[in-house]
């Protein structure tokens, strides 16, 4: 994919991990209608936002690789960059 700045960010490994995440959210509304416990909704919700942020930090690592790749001309795209990785963290 590419972004606004022209940078290429691969996303191989995105789309699996955003499927996985959309199984496991699906999975997340049938315990919420079935009525399961609370505490188990919550460890199925923790699981599907590690994969969510997953997915975000693989996107934003990504994008600095080719920022540091290109040197002074992806400086501000690695600054931009930063600040959306600590956004996730």
């Amino acid at each position: 994919m590419q972004d606004d700045t022209g940078l290429h960010v691969d996303m191989t490994d995105v789309l699996p991990r955003l499927r996985r995440a959309q199984g496991q959210l699906a999975g997340v509304m049938n315990m919420i209608e079935s009525g399961r416990d609370c505490r188990d909704v919550l460890t199925q919700l923790a699981a599907v936002s590690k994969a969510i942020d997953g997915a975000g930090f693989s996107v934003i690592t990504s994008g600095l690789e080719q920022c540091l790749a290109r040197g002074e001309e992806g400086a501000a795209d690695r600054a931009r960059l930063e600040r959306l990785f600590h956004a996730f963290a």
